[in-house]
């Protein structure tokens, strides 16, 4: 990356990592158990919920419990079940007609990222009527209070029901997208780990995968305080104890703490920001609809290993924290135990270390995709240009070394 570029990304980046203790950022409350949904509705003087999910979770009857809460206490509400692995912009549209034709005043996300950001796209609109999703892509653009919305997850990775992001695909152009704004952190998070005990071992690890992906960016980024730092090591640290137990054994405690790492690593990374592993796994997501926590997954090592020496000392600080070395220990030694710590547990996930799908000549473009995502955005420990990036996809479709 040249000077000039280079020297504006850091400037933008110092500018808002200054602003960061000013800007309206909130923890969401939390709630532990789904049959609080409908108290907490009548509470906020609500009266009709939008209930926003996919089919997977909505036909193994996760959200049946919520839907007799709301029976019980006498709430009307309506679903909308249709959301896809990577939402599209056809999907906010659908659900945003839904919540219009029913009357509804608030929305209740259920499941994973996926129906969050929608729901939050749907939230969006409804805050900003004249406007489309495309028109609301990036920074600071909803300004305007959404519907309640109560989030749901399903799955411990995400860490969607704390941020302020909503990534869509665009249905036409299949160019993936994030929207960004404060107005977009759910007001309620719904941490009840009944609901992931039904989830098969490979989306327990993927999306944990994810939640340390969130953990390990925010905190190795240059854009972290002291409390986005603590969540992250925090985070960090539950996912190498329970993850490997929640993915085997199935345990209600490793599945709980799961919920709660990826609960923290939301918590870092909407503040601290994310780096180049989202960037180049939005745009898989968006060509080739790689599962998101499956691309950072296989992403993660790969763009750890190309920091290089950028990250050792932040790596050796997760090592040590996470007992994988002491403070006397090289600081090349303890990062790189860091990095094979996580390349062993996609192996005893059977997640790939390369993808074979990606094809040559589409490097380009989702390089380009990946440079304007990132780029001054992430404050990232090594700034890329779009030529380094295109080497990343290449080394991780198994064309370099």
């Amino acid at each position: 990356m040249n000077f000039f570029k280079a020297a504006y990304c850091r400037i933008f980046q110092g500018v808002f990592k200054l602003a960061l203790p000013f800007l309206p950022y909130k923890n969401p409350k939390t709630v532990s158990s789904l049959k609080d949904i409908a108290k907490v509705i009548k509470s906020e003087k609500k009266y009709k919920p939008l209930l926003v999910t996919d089919k997977t979770v909505y036909g193994l009857g996760l959200c049946s419990s919520t839907e007799e809460s709301l029976k019980a206490e006498g709430i009307e509400y309506c679903v909308y079940s249709d959301v896809v692995a990577n939402p599209t912009s056809d999907n906010v549209d659908r659900a945003l007609q839904i919540y219009k034709d029913c009357g509804c005043d608030c929305l209740i996300a259920f499941g994973g990222g996926s129906p969050m950001d929608c729901a939050k796209g749907v939230g969006a609109l409804v805050a900003r009527p004249k406007k489309t999703l495309s028109d609301l892509r990036g920074i600071l653009k909803v300004k305007k209070k959404i519907p309640l919305l109560i989030a749901v997850p399903t799955t411990a990775g995400t860490g969607s029901e704390t941020t302020l992001a909503c990534v869509i695909v665009d249905s036409k152009t299949r160019h993936k997208y994030a929207i960004n704004d404060f107005p977009l952190i759910p007001s309620y998070a719904v941490l009840d780990e009944e609901v992931t005990m039904s989830l098969p071992p490979k989306i327990v690890a993927t999306t944990g995968m994810d939640a340390l992906t969130h953990a390990i960016e925010a905190y190795v980024g240059k854009s972290g305080n002291r409390f986005t730092r603590r969540d992250a090591l925090e985070a960090i640290n539950i996912i190498f104890n329970n993850l490997e137990i929640s993915y085997s054994e199935k345990t209600r405690e490793a599945r709980k703490n799961m919920l709660i790492a990826s609960h923290k690593a939301g918590r870092a990374f909407s503040k601290a920001y994310v780096g180049y592993v989202h960037a180049v796994a939005h745009s898989l997501g968006g060509k080739y609809d790689t599962p998101h926590g499956l691309a950072n997954a296989v992403l993660l090592p790969v763009v750890l290993r190309e920091y290089g020496k950028s990250v050792y000392k932040k790596l050796k600080k997760i090592a040590v924290f996470c007992e994988l070395a002491d403070k006397k220990s090289n600081t090349a030694n303890a990062a790189l135990k860091v990095i094979e710590k996580i390349e062993n547990m996609n192996k005893v996930f059977g997640i790939p270390e390369k993808f074979d799908f990606i094809r040559r000549e589409d490097i380009p473009q989702l390089a380009a995709y990946a440079e304007k995502e990132a780029n001054p955005l992430y404050p990232v420990p090594h700034l890329w240009s779009r030529k380094k990036l295109e080497e990343i996809y290449l080394k991780a479709g198994g064309y370099a070394n």
